[in-house]
């Protein structure tokens, strides 16, 4: 004969038991976007390197005016390195566009006129509640890159993809990045001119 249940007891027994909620990582856990060290090249081999010094280069700054106040402080931050790099104003070039749509259109025309070593592309997209973000982030980075691929001229990405106005506040110093990634690449090319006309004589 089987024994009695006690249906409290089991009732006590079926209940869910609740899971302890999982903190969500810290902050600064999910801003690590970056490694951290220096590339290291072994000895003995031949290393073909530019350095972001400014020179006699001509370089376009191209920057979209949407989300100006953003942009605006990308562009101080871009033309304050171009000048602790060497660059006279008379060799550089403001491009204002509508937006990072437009920033690769532009980029391409002023890279094919050949008159600029490089050119830098200054822009903001912040994420909103449609697939608009994507788009248009998207479509700056693969047409800017497009550019400097067809026409061999370094142009760098200074465009910000951000989820807020506030992260956007905190990664200003993009135009400064974006110009010395310029420079050291525009150098790094003028370098591998020289280089391959002296192989070649």
């Amino acid at each position: 004969m089987s024994e009695p249940v006690d249906e409290q007891a089991t009732d006590q027994e079926l209940e869910p038991v609740e899971e302890e909620e999982q903190e969500e990582p810290a902050a600064e856990a999910r801003e690590a976007e970056h490694a951290p060290g220096e590339l290291v090249i072994p000895d003995d081999y031949a290393v073909f390197e530019g350095s972001p010094n400014g020179g006699r280069r001509g370089v376009a700054v191209v920057v979209g005016r949407f989300n100006g106040e953003i942009t605006s402080r990308l562009l101080d931050s871009a033309l304050s390195e171009l000048d602790r790099a060497g660059v006279v104003k008379d060799a550089i070039t403001v491009v204002p566009v509508p937006g990072a749509f437009e920033l690769p259109l532009a980029a391409m025309a002023f890279a094919k006129t050949r008159r600029y070593a490089c050119v830098v592309a200054l822009g903001c997209v912040i994420r909103g509640e449609t697939p608009h973000f994507e788009y248009v982030a998207g479509e700056a980075a693969s047409g800017l890159q497009l550019a400097a691929l067809e026409t061999g001229v370094p142009v760098a990405f200074g465009v910000l993809t951000v989820e807020s106005a506030e992260q956007a506040e905190a990664r200003l110093e993009k135009g400064a990045e974006a110009v010395r990634t310029a420079l050291e690449m525009a150098d790094l090319f003028t370098q591998l001119r020289t280089s391959a006309a002296a192989a070649g004589r």
